[in-house]
């Protein structure tokens, strides 16, 4: 799931202001050579000092990643309005602050060499999926689909799949058995610590570090 982490970043351009708004595609081509301009010479410094390299995913995920839509679709509806609003907020927080802390090293890797655009029909609603191909170096081709939402703001990425697995639907379960077993608050207080921990240089605990089972 870390290629799949790596791939939402591809998805998010480091700029917010455009002439006229980005299609989906323009907005992952774009994105490509940015990530690359911004690591360009920087990797090891960055991988040396990860507080910088979090202000950089920070700064690459915000304009673009619909945070709000996307936790939603995490929690799954019935989580989602069972939660009072201050709760909602807390966990649109901590969970993006989770999701910088455990991929954003994967930015690193990234070659936009690798990267390939296939042709697709023009937008015709709200939603919207951009398929890739990721090249590695082993020669195996790896297939990603965007997946986007147009909002007030543009084009914004919620989802991605990485050969038919979603990373959204992996969380939904992990959090979801979580929920179900512990309640809402104890999944908010356990990420929010992680938080605190990993601010404060201390390992992330066990549950923190887990993967989510694949659904595929």
């Amino acid at each position: 799931m870390r290629a799949s982490l790596l791939s939402l970043l591809l998805a998010l351009p480091a700029f917010c202001a455009a002439a006229a708004p980005l299609s989906p595609e323009q907005v992952i081509e774009a994105t490509a050579g940015a990530v690359a301009e911004r690591l360009e010479g920087r990797r090891e410094y960055l991988e040396q000092h990860p507080e910088e390299l979090h202000r950089l995913v920070d700064e690459l995920l915000l304009p673009r990643f619909d945070q709000r839509y996307a936790a939603f679709l995490v929690l799954g509806r019935e989580h989602w309005q069972a939660a009072s609003a201050e709760q909602r907020d807390r966990f649109v927080a901590a969970f993006f602050a989770f999701l910088v802390r455990n991929y954003a090293a994967s930015l690193l890797d990234f070659d936009p060499r690798s990267l390939v655009i296939l042709p697709g029909e023009p937008p015709s609603g709200k939603r919207y999926t951009v398929h890739t191909e990721m090249r590695l170096d082993t020669g195996k081709v790896v297939p990603m689909d965007y997946r986007l939402r147009l909002t007030d703001a543009g084009w914004k990425v919620y989802d991605v799949r990485i050969e038919g697995v979603s990373y959204l639907q992996n969380y939904r379960n992990q959090f979801d058995a979580e929920i179900r077993a512990l309640g809402l608050d104890a999944v908010i207080a356990r990420l929010e610590q992680e938080g605190r921990d990993a601010a404060a240089g201390e390992p992330a605990t066990t549950v923190g570090k887990r993967r989510p089972a694949s659904t595929g």
